[in-house]
């Protein structure tokens, strides 16, 4: 059913590409309803616009809160002109018929981006906005909504090809929007009142940019976000489900190690760390990173804490790899690193923050938890002997790794370097045989290399394979029942095992 557009009611805080929507109303002899800065913006273009106040004989009151709750601007929204009771209704009040409700939403989110003032935030709640919104979008039937500037350029081009009118299908599809961007302003205010303590799992996230495919290429993919937040993309394709996936947990990895320190150099690869050092240079730290595994790091994602240069970026471009991320990049650098038009290059945002916590769909339903924070909450020396310096620094590192790899999970570290590893096996021995099989592949002696795990060892034969291999510091949460059997051991056989209370399950 087609419907030709009589009156408009605009009302926005965002006045950037309203003229031209402004001026084909006007050549359309459309009705303009207006009210405060809006007003004022049709009327500077030498259009004509009604004040609202003469529909609701009501001033803009309340420090600008009330302006447009009243009968005659909601009754105008929703009256349905099919309905006999409705349309004698309007007559009796003299309620006119409103076909038109562009109307946009005090920008909440991007003051809570910019203050922590409660005051500021509290007044950029808007009201009546998503009253009008929703009242339009209820009444679809009988009436056009527009509640985002992105939606005006639609609608500008519908005016001047249609004059006006507009399809049942069109005003249907106005409507879902405007729900959409109601239902997001909603959570956006609950989330800022509530966090995560509400008694809902509440989550908008917009942006939607369709992947060329998910996991695998008969599964359809969405990323819902916005990753310019995160990263200046410097070259190559569009990124897609894996890769995103595996950037992820390169992020959360090179999180680990803030820049400014040692400079650290990983290698993942469906999620899981495959290579990792951290050394004085960042070539240094790619050469060592790349050596702990360079089978499993081809077509991997690459990610480092130090600035991208020459001579790390002529080695780099000797392998295949899909993304390659760090916080900056030399000039000469990224002239090697581009000579592939597909090769992705990240640039890292210095100002990104960790979420605070990770939600995974299941089932019917969300699990939601906080990030994993931390390495341990002590450091409890239980094994025959004290960790020299050098120990303790490899224990340390080999502990983050651990985090970082699926469980079951084993980290064999030697000099800051990751020389073996074994992830997400369904046995913690059967991860630690495939972390010492990986370090013998590619040449490791496994004297004086540390190990992590995880998890606790519920048995002392991770203990013994891992000393029988070379290996004399150990470091796991504790927490097994047998707990006694894994420190007897390694105080029989003086071998340093650190104890830290903090379980890294990954799954």
């Amino acid at each position: 059913m087609n419907k030709k557009i009589q009156s408009a009611l605009i009302s926005v805080f965002y006045k950037d590409g309203l003229e031209p929507i402004v001026k084909e109303l006007s050549r359309l002899g459309i009705t303009i309803y207006s009210t405060g800065g809006t007003q004022k913006f049709i009327e500077d273009l030498g259009i004509q616009v009604v004040p609202v106040e003469q529909l609701t004989t009501y001033p803009s009151i309340l420090g600008g809160r009330v302006k447009t709750l009243h009968p005659s601007v909601f009754g105008g929204i929703l009256g349905r002109r099919d309905l006999e009771s409705d349309v004698q209704e309007m007559a009796e009040y003299k309620i006119p018929e409103i076909d038109l409700v562009i109307v946009d939403l005090y920008p909440f989110e991007e003051t809570l981006a910019s203050t922590s003032e409660e005051k500021l935030i509290i007044e950029k709640i808007d009201i009546g906005g998503p009253s009008m919104i929703r009242a339009a979008a209820k009444n679809f039937k009988e009436v056009v909504v527009i509640a985002a500037k992105k939606d005006y350029a639609g609608l500008e081009e519908l005016l001047k090809t249609q004059n006006g009118e507009t399809t049942i299908e069109q005003r249907k599809s106005f409507a879902a929007k405007a729900f959409e961007i109601v239902a997001h302003y909603d959570v956006v205010i609950s989330a800022y009142f509530n966090g995560n303590n509400g008694e809902y799992f509440l989550q908008s996230v917009n942006s939607p940019k369709a992947m060329r495919y998910g996991e695998n290429p008969h599964q359809a993919g969405t990323f819902y976000g916005n990753l310019e937040e995160l990263f200046h993309q410097l070259n190559g394709k569009e990124l897609s489900y894996n890769n995103l996936v595996d950037v992820d947990a390169a992020v959360q990895l090179i999180h680990e190690f803030p820049r400014g320190g040692e400079v650290v150099f990983a290698i993942i690869k469906h999620t899981n760390v495959c290579g990792v050092a951290a050394r004085a240079t960042v070539s240094e730290a790619w050469k060592d990173a790349l050596a702990g595994d360079p089978e499993s790091a081809f077509g991997g994602v690459l990610v480092t804490n130090g600035t991208v240069d020459e001579a790390t970026a002529n080695a780099i471009n000797e392998i295949f790899f899909e993304v390659l991320i760090a916080p900056a990049f030399d000039e000469a650098a990224l002239n090697i690193l581009k000579s592939k038009k597909n090769r992705i290059l990240l640039q890292l945002k210095s100002q990104v923050s960790d979420p605070k916590s990770q939600s995974k769909s299941i089932l019917n339903g969300v699990l939601i938890q906080e990030q994993d924070k931390g390495s341990y909450t002590e450091w409890k020396e239980a094994g025959g002997r004290e960790t020299t310096p050098e120990e303790k620094a490899d224990l340390e590192f080999a502990n983050i790794i651990g985090k970082h790899l699926k469980s079951n999970a084993i980290a064999l570290v030697k000099n800051k370097q990751l020389v073996g590893k074994g992830a997400g096996q369904t046995s913690r021995i059967d991860a630690l045989r495939h972390a010492i099989e990986k370090a013998k592949q590619f040449g490791f002696d496994l004297k004086g290399a540390v190990l992590a795990s995880d998890a606790f060892f519920p048995f002392n034969d991770c203990v013994q394979i891992g000393h029988q291999a070379g290996i004399e510091a150990f470091i796991q949460p504790g927490g097994s029942i047998r707990d006694k059997d894994s420190i007897e051991y390694a105080q029989q056989n003086n071998l340093a095992m650190v104890i830290t209370g903090m379980r890294h399950f990954k799954h």
